[in-house]
Formats: C-alpha cells, structure tokens, sequence
C-alpha cells in the first residue's frame, strides 16, 4: 500500500514537471514569435511611416504634394502585391521542409531589404534609380511578411494546447502592434533628438539600419527551436507512405499551394474575405491619418502628436488582442470576430469628425477606438485561420488566405483614402471602411466555427 502510494507520488511528482517543462517551452516559442514578428512588423510600419512621412520629398521631389504623396503610397502597395507571392512561396516550403527554416529565411530577407532601404541614397543623389530601387527593396520586404506570417503563427498554434491556441496565436498577433509602437517610438525619438533638416537627410535612416538585429533574432530560432509536433507527425506520415510505395507504383504529389487552392478554394476566399475590414481600417489609421491629421487646412496636428496617438492606441490593442483571443477558446473564433467586424463599421463614422477636432484627447480616442475594435478581429485570427486547413497545406492555405486579404485590402487602402478625401469628402473613407466591415462580416458568417477541431488532421 506504501510502495502504491509513492508510486502514485512519483508519477504526479514526474506529471507535475513535465507540464512544468511543457509550459517553459511554450513561453519560449511564443516569446521568440512574438520577437520576430515584432521586429518583422515594425520594418514593414517603418515603411509605411516614412511613406507619409519623408518619402514624399526624398524620391519623388518634383512632383506636387498630393502626387508625391500618393506615389510614395504606391511605392507602399508594392509591398502588398508581394505579398502573396511571397505566401505561395514561402507557403510551400513551409509545408514541404518545416515551419521553423522557412520563418527563418523570411526573418533575414526582412532585415536585409529594410536595412539597405535605411542606406539608399535619395533622388537627389542617383536621380530615378533611387525610387526604382526602393520599390525593390519594398517588393523583398513584402515576400518577408508574405512568409513569416505562417511560419510564426503555426510555430506558435501547432505547439499550443488545443484549449489555448487562440491565446498562445495572439502572441504572433501581438507583433502587429508592437512593430506599430516601435516603428512610431523609433520616429519620435529621432525627432525629438535632431533638427528637422537632419532628420529629412539622415534621421529617418536610422530606424531603418537598426533593422539588423532581424538577423541575430533569426539566428537564434534557426539554434534554439524545434518544428511543430503536428509538421513532425506529418513527415512521419510521409516517410510511412513513401515505404508503402518503395514496392509499388510512386504517388506524383502536387505543390501544396495548389493542393490547398484544390481542397479549400472557398475557406480561402471567405478568410480573405474575413481579413478585408483588418487590413483596410489598420493602414487607414496608421498610415492616411498621419497625412489627414497633419493637413494644414485641416486639423493641423504635429507629427509627434499624431504618432504618439497611434503609438498610445497600439498599445492598448494589445491586450485586447489576448482578451479576445482567450475569449475564443472558449466560446468561438466567429462571434467575437464578428463583433469586431460591426464596431469597426460604426466607428468609422466617428474616426473623422474625432480627428477634425484637432484636440490631442480626441485624437487619441478616434485612433484607439478604431485599433481596439479591430483588435477583436486580429487576436483571434492566428488560431482561426490555422483551424481552417489540414496540416498538410496549412502553412499555404491561411498564407493565401491572409495574403489575398491583405492585398485586397491593405495594399491601396491609403491611395484609395487620400483619392477620397482629394477629390470628394472624408465622408467617403469612413464608408470605405464600414463596407470592408460588412464584407468581413459576412465572410465569417459563411466559415464554419472552428475552436474544437484537432490540429492533427491529414489527407
């Protein structure tokens, strides 16, 4: 009866330890996912500050204001148009070689391309070549993001606890915002630190050159982190099959980007679907609203201001993020995404006429409103759009469905919104964002709800 007992000691004393060992490991790999996606993210914002910001006047100086402004805008929608093709890639390599080598590759591309954008010379110095040549390095920084999105967010998912996933995805998430405060914090500070004309000419350079540290971030993970469980379960799989075969006929296997199009073709384009309101509402509030804020017919807010605002609004987002995000474990992926959806329709008509105030306060509500309620949406989506797929081509499948989503409505969300304030009224961009609000709507209210289903599933 002694012996039994300690027995039963032993084994909760081994149980107690192993989940001890589970919950360390989890708090690293989200920890490191959330560093990289930080840092990946905060390149890709750093764009579109200096776009509103700088861009205007270094490459494109002989053009009038507004033009300038829209072009460098396009130069931003450069990056979007990459980003498919960087999830089809990268998407494919994730599910053929592993999550962890593929987000590896899409860490360092990032910290290339937006270091050497922090060392290219002006227009003034090579003339036409310079914007050329940012679009370039904007096109690299667009295949990045189009690959880390997936390798960070199911190294992070395919890992979790099934009644954790949701919270544990809003890690990844959470770099959003995050690369939103350092991106804004690193203008600020530069700002503040030298003259107007140093920081036209080389302070806005800064930021971007420090993009080096991408590099060691994704040393780190390449030596310190394994792949999945579920990735892992599937190679075993594979090798299983190929053994079966050795003595048979040999099974041709497509590309799992066009495996995923094949099985999922409607998951795919209702995702998309779902992220229309994200993308449209984020880059509205962190990229056109510098522009609007700071019009001098307008409102006529300082830069430091109205970064500040959007610093102060990211940072609030982010806890909302992991409210939500835990909120769908256990209730559902959909009914709080689409909560999100409608508020952000609404609140649209209240963004504007907040900001027209010129006040500080109002400012900060109107933007932090519009990053709260979109918050709702984003916490959530890691753990939603990775239950969407088999694991097979789930690296591919939510790739293509967040990339698609985010050129549709990211890409030219702050050309379209400038067009609209141009030529028509503000009016317009609010219900630019309410009708990318009920397109999301109604695509998660076509998605079946997903929080219950096994990540381990295969075809």
């Amino acid at each position: 009866m002694a012996s039994d007992q300690t027995a039963d000691e032993l084994r909760a004393v081994e149980g107690a330890g192993s989940d001890s060992h589970f919950k360390a490991s989890m708090r690293k790999v989200a920890l490191t996912a959330l560093a990289g996606t930080s840092i990946e993210w905060y390149d890709f914002f750093l764009y579109a500050t200096a776009a509103a910001l700088v861009f205007p006047t270094a490459f494109f100086p002989d053009s009038s204001p507004t033009v300038a402004l829209i072009l460098s805008f396009g130069t931003f929608a450069f990056g979007f148009i990459a980003r498919p093709v960087g999830g089809i890639l990268f998407g494919h390599f994730g599910d053929r070689v592993g999550r962890k080598k593929t987000l590896v590759f899409a860490l360092i591309l990032m910290g290339v391309a937006s270091t050497l954008i922090g060392l290219l010379p002006t227009y003034a110095t090579i003339g036409i070549a310079a914007p050329i040549i940012l679009t370039v390095l904007r096109f690299a920084q667009g295949l990045a993001i189009g690959g880390q999105w997936g390798g960070a967010m199911l190294l992070v998912t395919e890992s979790a606890p099934s009644d954790k996933r949701g919270y544990y995805g809003a890690y990844a998430q959470a770099g959003a915002p995050a690369g939103v405060i350092l991106a804004n914090l690193a203008f600020i500070v530069i700002s503040a630190s030298v003259s107007e004309e140093f920081f036209m000419s080389w302070g806005w350079r800064i930021p971007f050159i420090a993009s080096v540290v991408l590099i060691g971030i994704s040393m780190y993970i390449q030596l310190h982190m394994e792949d999945t469980e579920a990735f892992k379960e599937l190679e075993q799989a594979k090798k299983h099959k190929q053994a079966e075969e050795a003595g048979g006929q040999k099974v041709v296997r497509r590309s799992p980007v066009l495996e995923a199009l094949i099985k999922y073709p409607k998951r795919i384009a209702l995702a998309a679907g779902a992220f229309l309101s994200i993308q449209v509402t984020f880059y509205i509030l962190i990229g056109f609203v510098l522009a609007y804020g700071g019009d001098p017919q307008g409102a006529a807010m300082t830069r430091t201001e109205l970064l500040a605002a959007i610093l102060i609004g990211s940072a609030v987002q982010i806890p909302l993020q992991f409210w939500s995000a835990s909120y769908s474990d256990r209730k559902g992926r959909r009914g709080i995404f689409m909560l999100g959806a409608f508020l952000t329709g609404v609140w649209a008509f209240a963004l504007f006429p907040l900001i027209d105030t010129g006040n500080f306060w109002a400012t900060l509500l109107a933007i932090t409103g519009g990053l709260t309620f979109l918050g709702m949406m984003y916490g959530p989506q890691a753990a939603f759009f990775t239950e969407l797929f088999s694991t097979e081509v789930r690296y591919s499948g939510a790739s293509l469905g967040y990339q698609i989503g985010a050129i549709v409505g990211g890409a030219f969300a702050p050309m379209i919104a400038t067009f609209f304030w141009t030529e028509y009224d503000v009016i317009w961009v609010s219900v630019y964002i309410a009708f990318a609000s009920f397109l999301s709507l109604l695509s998660v209210q076509l998605l079946t709800e997903t929080f219950q289903k096994s990540l381990h599933d295969t075809d």
